[in-house]
């Protein structure tokens, strides 16, 4: 059985992957992250306090549980922060995973990095996973850099890019679209949403489950990991609405260039799966389907 150290253990996509290891009990896991553990359940894995920006913290982690893969969750996303705190978002985007592929190659650990649509200027969407990539912002610059550092080192990687993670933690603590906008509408608030921008949403148990078919078919190279519907943002918020049955009254569709944003998005990004799909065994659900599921946890909450 596989030994996997997860980064960002407390992250939206780290408590999915720590769900799903507990649920099939298929991999050994050490969730690490900074700070205390918030995940709800205790027992079935080993949780270790570990920070990203201290190689040595690094080093002792992943020298003393020896796992066979680590999957790096932990990064800087807000795209508007890394525009204006750009030192540390490299340091968290860059700096980190630089720390992580030194570690992998030293202890022959395979490296599987979570990547983004940002890397892309959003001009031929979508992308397959040769499409040169052209960033706007300095969030989609640090985060082709950490690529780049990954191929060039070579040893064993895989890079696993995606596109608005979507779901619940626990504890509620993340939001994302999707809980942003149910709660807004909920409370009968009215919302600003874009209607010139176009995605492919991803329910994070999908990507926690590439994740972790990265680590146990051995995969190798770049791999879209989004899900499988394209949207404008103001049609997956309609959607969201149409779901739970709340107004859409409230809903004004703006243009982006009226957000004054301080960072560049890209217009329309959006993946081709099929190489995921046919090498790691990948099966996103559908926008319709990952609401569902979303549903059907908050009413067990």
């Amino acid at each position: 059985m596989k030994t996997i150290l997860v980064t960002g253990s407390n992250g939206l996509t780290g408590q999915k992957i720590t769900e799903r290891v507990l649920a099939t009990k298929e991999f050994n896991l050490i969730a690490t992250s900074r700070g205390e553990n918030r995940f709800p359940v205790n027992e079935g894995y080993v949780y270790a306090e570990m920070d990203i920006l201290n190689p040595t913290n690094v080093e002792e982690v992943v020298a003393k549980y020896k796992p066979d893969a680590i999957i790096h969750t932990a990064a800087m996303t807000n795209v508007d922060t890394c525009e204006s705190q750009k030192e540390l978002a490299r340091e968290l985007n860059v700096g980190a995973v630089e720390t992580l592929i030194r570690v992998c190659r030293q202890y022959d650990v395979q490296l599987v990095h979570l990547s983004t649509d940002f890397i892309f200027d959003g001009a031929n969407g979508p992308y397959d996973e040769l499409a040169p990539p052209s960033p706007l912002s300095y969030y989609g610059e640090t985060k082709l850099q950490a690529e780049n550092a990954i191929i060039a080192a070579g040893g064993k990687w895989a890079i696993l890019r995606t596109i608005i993670v979507y779901g619940i933690v626990s504890d509620m603590s993340r939001s994302n679209i999707v809980l942003w906008a149910k709660g807004a509408l909920e409370k009968g608030e009215p919302i600003n949403v874009v209607n010139d921008q176009w995605r492919m949403p991803t329910l994070a148990e999908d990507l926690a489950d590439c994740c972790l078919l990265a680590v146990s078919k051995n995969g190798q190279g770049v791999y879209n990991a989004s899900g499988k519907d394209m949207m404008s943002i103001s049609e997956l918020v309609g959607k969201v609405a149409d779901y739970w049955n709340l107004d859409k009254s409230l809903i004004s569709e703006i243009s982006a260039a009226t957000l004054n944003q301080s960072a560049r998005r890209p217009v329309k990004t959006g993946f081709i799966l099929d190489k995921t799909i046919r090498d790691l065994g990948y099966q996103p659900h559908s926008f319709q389907e990952g609401l569902a599921i979303l549903d059907q946890q908050l009413k067990e909450r």
